[in-house]
């Protein structure tokens, strides 16, 4: 159950729907997450709220900037996780037209008694569904 934080420049309703979508999209794709698995919070900001450097890293950001937060269960290999940040870029870019150097993405890996889906309990701790228990297995 990821969990996924967007920030955005403000911009119009279709293109955060958009945004949400093709991330979501990527994950299903690209870390085994089922597509019903969906929790994002999106928020959007004035000018000069988003504060990131233009050049870091000799990266050309612009006003397109998107941060992008995942917190997850830990257990992906580099691999899956560099296919999910090409995935992400990919769509973003195809989609919308975003560039893929605006595209900033962090993981957060927790473990699974990390996580209460409701009800006061710790759902993921009590019984792993099938995409995590495949995770321990490797």
């Amino acid at each position: 159950m990821p969990l996924v934080r967007i920030s955005l420049n403000k911009s119009t309703p279709e293109f955060t729907r958009g945004v949400a979508d093709a991330i979501h999209q990527s994950m299903v794709d690209t870390i085994g997450i089922p597509v019903g698995d969906r929790f994002q919070i999106v928020t959007q900001h004035e000018p000069g709220e988003l504060i990131y450097d233009p050049g870091f890293y000799e990266i050309d950001r612009t006003d397109g900037f998107i941060a992008i937060q995942i917190t997850l269960a830990a257990g992906r290999s580099r691999e899956v996780k560099a296919t999910l940040y090409r995935r992400m870029a990919e769509l973003l870019s195809e989609r919308l037209a975003v560039r893929p150097q605006d595209v900033f993405v962090s993981l957060l890996e927790v473990g699974p008694e990390d996580f209460s889906l409701g009800n006061g309990r710790a759902q993921f701790a009590e019984n792993l569904p099938p995409h995590l228990k495949a995770l321990k297995a490797n």
